[in-house]
C-alpha cells in the first residue's frame, strides 16, 4: 500500500497551525516548545528582524493533517542563542567567508534541551520515522534554498545529535549544571550528601537571610497575581540593564502579561521580602512533569547569599516536595557545582555551507569535544556529593 506523501511547508509564523495540533506533538516535552510560549514570543513582539530573529516555522503535512514541525529562525547575529559561535563568525570574517545569515532550530533566548523536530506521536512507528527524515531533509533543503550560510540545531537531546551526525552535521558539546533528585524525601536528605564542612556552609548560607531580616515567598499557579508578575518584570528589566548586551531585554512587557493570562499553570515564583515586607528580589521558573526550569532572576538590593537561596535552595526544596527529577537553573555558574548541581553534557549540531570553513570548524570541534568530556568527567569524579543512597 502506498503511503500518503509528506509535504513540507515554511511559514513566518506559528499561527498557521492550531495550538492543540502543535502541543500534541510536544507532548510531555519542554514547556518552552509549547504553542503558548513560542506563539507568545511572536504575538508580543519579542521576535523582531532588528533583533536578529525571524520565524521560519517548518511544518510537515499529510493532506491537511499536521504531522511534524521544526521551530526554525533566520538569524543575522548570534545574540540570544547561548551556543556561543562569535569566534566562528570572527574566523569566517578573517577568511573572507560570510557567516550570516544563518538558520537555527531552537527556542529563542532559552538554553534548555528539547526536541528540535516534533512528530505526531499518534502515527505508526514507521510513519514517525518517515516524518522525521522529511523534517531533517526539509530543514537542510530550506537552508540551501534560502541561501543561508549555516544551519544549527541548538540544545538537542543526545539521540537527536547522533541522528544528525549520521547525516553529516558536526556535533558540538558544552555543559550545564543540573540538580538531580535520586529520591530525596526532604532538603536534609540532599544536605546529607555533602561532607560536614560543605554541609555546614550551605546551612549557614540558608540562615543568612533570616539574620538579614529577609524571607522568601513561594507562589505557583492561581496564587500568582498581576502584582507578582509586575515584580518579576521589574527584576528582569533591572538584570538586563545591569549586564548589558549579553542579557539584552528580548522579552517585552506584554509577554509577561501573556504568561500570567495563559501559562500560569506552568509558573513558579520565588519572591524575597525584606524586614518591612518590601519585595526586593525574585525569580521565575517553569514546572512541567518531572522537570523544573529556572529562567530569570533579579534584585534591587545586594544581600549576601540571597541569589543562592532564591535561585537554588528554595527551588530545590520545592522540587523535592513536587517529586521533580531534574531542576535546570540555566546557563553557566561554576558555583552551582559546589552546591550540588551536576555537570551535564549539552549537544548542538551544525552544518556550514563553505567547505573550507567547515573543515576548520570540524577540526576545532574534535579538540573541543575531547576537552569538554575530560572536564565533565573530572568534575563527576571529584563531585562534592556522596553516592546515594548513603551507606
Amino acid at each position: 500500500m502506498s503511503k500518503e506523501p509528506i509535504q513540507i511547508r515554511v511559514s513566518d509564523s506559528l499561527k498557521v497551525v492550531q495550538a492543540e495540533d502543535w502541543d500534541r506533538m510536544v507532548g510531555e516535552g519542554s514547556p518552552f516548545l509549547e504553542y503558548t510560549w513560542l506563539r507568545g514570543l511572536e504575538e508580543t513582539g519579542c521576535l523582531e528582524p532588528d533583533e536578529g530573529w525571524m520565524p521560519q516555522i517548518l511544518t510537515a503535512w499529510q493532506g491537511e493533517r499536521l504531522v511534524g514541525g521544526v521551530p526554525l529562525y533566520l538569524k543575522g547575529n548570534s545574540y540570544g542563542e547561548f551556543v556561543y559561535d562569535w569566534s566562528w563568525a570572527n574566523l569566517a570574517s578573517q577568511l573572507g567567508v560570510p557567516y550570516y545569515p544563518k538558520l537555527i532550530a531552537a527556542v529563542p533566548f532559552t538554553p534548555v534541551t528539547g526536541h528540535r523536530w516534533l512528530v505526531d506521536p499518534t502515527l505508526e512507528k514507521d510513519e514517525q520515522g518517515r516524518v522525521l527524515e522529511a523534517l531533517v531533509e526539509g530543514s537542510k533543503a530550506w537552508a540551501r534554498q534560502s541561501g543561508v550560510l549555516g544551519l544549527h540545531f541548538l540544545f538537542v537531546p543526545q539521540w537527536q545529535a547522533e541522528f544528525l551526525a549520521e547525516r553529516g552535521l558536526m556535533i558540538r558539546l558544552a555543559h550545564q549544571y543540573h540538580w538531580r533528585n535520586p529520591g530525596y524525601s526532604s532538603f536534609d536528605d540532599f544536605l546529607a550528601r555533602f561532607n560536614s564542612r560543605r554541609r555546614n556552609k550551605l546551612k549557614r548560607e540558608r540562615k543568612e537571610l533570616a539574620k538579614a531580616g529577609m524571607s522568601l515567598e513561594f507562589l505557583a499557579g492561581d496564587q500568582i497575581t498581576t502584582d507578582h508578575m509586575a515584580h518579576v518584570l521589574r527584576f528582569y528589566k533591572d538584570t538586563c540593564r545591569k549586564f548589558g548586551p549579553w542579557t539584552s531585554q528580548y522579552l517585552k512587557d506584554d509577554f509577561f502579561e501573556l504568561l500570567h493570562q495563559k501559562f500560569t499553570d506552568r509558573l513558579q515564583l520565588v519572591l524575597a521580602h525584606d524586614s518591612d515586607g518590601e519585595v526586593i528580589a525574585g525569580t521565575f521558573s517553569l514546572h512541567k512533569g518531572k522537570r523544573l526550569y529556572g529562567r530569570y532572576w533579579g534584585c534591587f538590593r545586594d544581600v549576601p547569599f540571597l541569589h543562592f537561596n532564591a535561585c537554588y535552595y528554595a527551588p530545590i526544596e520545592r522540587a523535592i516536595e513536587l517529586g521533580v527529577d531534574v531542576y535546570e537553573p540555566g546557563q553557566g555558574g561554576h558555583h552551582k557545582y559546589k552546591r550540588g548541581f551536576e555537570p551535564t553534557l549539552m549537544y548542538s549540531a551544525h552544518w556550514l555551507a563553505d567547505e573550507r570553513f567547515r573543515g576548520l570548524i570540524e577540526h576545532f570541534l574534535e579538540r573541543e569535544r575531547a576537552a569538554v568530556k575530560e572536564e565533565v568527567g573530572h568534575m563527576l569524579e571529584q563531585s562534592p556529593l556522596k553516592p546515594w543512597p548513603l551507606t
